[in-house]
């Protein structure tokens, strides 16, 4: 795996430790802000096997810097329990056996205190690790450490995805957080739906510049793209509502046939985390338990549920190459999206005044949006050997690509070649969607 930096110094490309340990703290210190709501008890829920206990993330995040960090690079190391790598290990099978993922809720223990000392004393000696490396290897253990910062970006957000679906399990449905920017009511129409115009040929897709990516981002490779239009916004909760009134749930025109098969064995009617009660439509989100906000952005969608709805409207799904071509052909960044650092803790509308037939919105952040690419190696990928040739090459298969963020992505950790991916089925994730259409 080719890891690049987000820290390197522009002219010198050299990375330096002072500015690297001040983001190693504060990527550190951002997870535990984000658990400083829960009580003790949150903290080892497991309400299904996709949702790993908040404790675990912790866990986790912080066996990941020891045991590809610490045990093979600050001298005399000795790990912190014999045992938390079969607690805290994840899916790395050249790392050992592990705890299955669907009984880390078992465990009561280690407690919370003593995942939080386990922090503390990996913090320690990572700043330890920081200061004292020598220079022909200070190159090597940076890259590592900015690894090891993204994935535990990524496991905040997961945290937030987690923590949502152990609150809507509770029927206390309790409030996560406030937010401070609430915006628009429920009953507010969603601004018009309109298709920008986007001119396709060959072009460029996947990371080849500077910063960090992942290896599943590159090699930067030639696409051909046809014209194509893309909404100019995400689909709204109004929007999918009609599909539901509709009959969208009933009718098997709309469905592949997996999806169609999924929708009976599981009963679903509506998105996630939606309910009806006496004649309106309410919403559990990380705020609480709300009415639905028909201009917000439809959430907790699964592949099968995007796809069904493009169908239905007569649409389709952009692909992962439309979907980055028309971010990096209209230079949009990351700087203006609802990202986690905007703490507003759930998607925002779209911005009516700046609805017009070529201006795109919501690009980045509210939610992640399903594309109809598969998740595979682009051309001349080849995985890395060892522990982080696990990271994101043995998952090609029988998954779809997410692209763009949500109101819980870290905005220094998306790009417009970040490339999620979860199986069709999946509705915990922060996913919604867009529509294209061919020219």
């Amino acid at each position: 795996m080719t890891i690049k930096l987000d820290v390197q110094d522009a002219e010198t490309g050299e990375v330096s430790r002072d500015t690297l340990i001040k983001r190693y703290s504060a990527v550190r210190l951002e997870t535990e802000e984000l658990c400083r709501p829960l009580v003790t008890e949150d903290y080892v829920m497991q309400t299904s096997p996709d949702v790993s206990p908040p404790n675990w993330h912790l866990g986790h995040t912080t066996w990941f810097f020891e045991r590809l960090l610490l045990e093979p690079y600050l001298p005399g190391y000795s790990p912190h329990h014999p045992l938390f790598n079969y607690i805290f290990n994840s899916y790395y099978e050249s790392l050992g056996p592990r705890n299955d993922r669907d009984r880390r809720g078992f465990l009561s223990r280690p407690t919370v205190q003593e995942v939080y000392d386990f922090r503390s004393a990996i913090d320690r000696a990572m700043g330890d690790l920081i200061e004292t490396v020598d220079e022909p290897h200070w190159p090597e253990i940076a890259a590592m450490i900015e690894l090891g910062l993204n994935h535990e970006q990524q496991h905040q957000e997961l945290l937030l995805m987690d923590v949502k679906h152990i609150f809507a399990s509770n029927p206390l449905r309790p409030v996560y957080r406030e937010a401070g920017d609430r915006k628009r009511a429920q009953g507010t129409l969603p601004p018009p739906m309109e298709f920008a115009e986007i001119p396709g040929g060959v072009t460029q897709i996947g990371h080849g510049g500077r910063g960090f990516a992942y290896d599943n981002e590159g090699p930067k490779h030639r696409v051909f793209l046809n014209d194509f239009r893309l909404m100019t916004r995400l689909v709204t909760n109004g929007e999918f509502l009609v599909f539901i009134q509709e009959g969208g749930y009933d009718d098997p025109r709309w469905w592949l046939s997996d999806g169609w098969a999924t929708v009976r064995e599981r009963g679903w009617r509506s998105p996630l985390y939606w309910a009806e009660a006496d004649g309106t439509w309410m919403v559990m989100t990380l705020r609480g338990y709300e009415p639905l906000v028909l201009d917000e952005p439809v959430s907790h969608v699964s592949y099968y549920e995007a796809d069904a709805f493009a169908r239905w409207a007569g649409r389709r799904l952009p692909t992962e190459g439309e979907w980055e071509h028309a971010v990096c052909s209209r230079g949009i960044t990351p700087r203006t999206g609802n990202l986690l650092e905007d703490r507003a803790w759930g998607p925002r509308p779209a911005n009516a005044d700046q609805i017009t037939p070529n201006e795109l919105q919501q690009l980045f952040g509210d939610v992640w949006e399903w594309t109809q690419s598969a998740y595979l190696a682009y051309p001349g990928y080849r995985q890395a050997a060892g522990p982080l040739g696990e990271y994101n090459g043995k998952f090609m298969s029988n998954q779809m690509v997410l692209r763009g963020g949500s109101f819980g992505t870290p905005r220094s950790h998306i790009r417009a070649t970040y490339r999620n991916f979860f199986q069709c089925d999946k509705r915990w994730p922060f996913a919604g969607f867009r529509l294209a259409q061919d020219e």
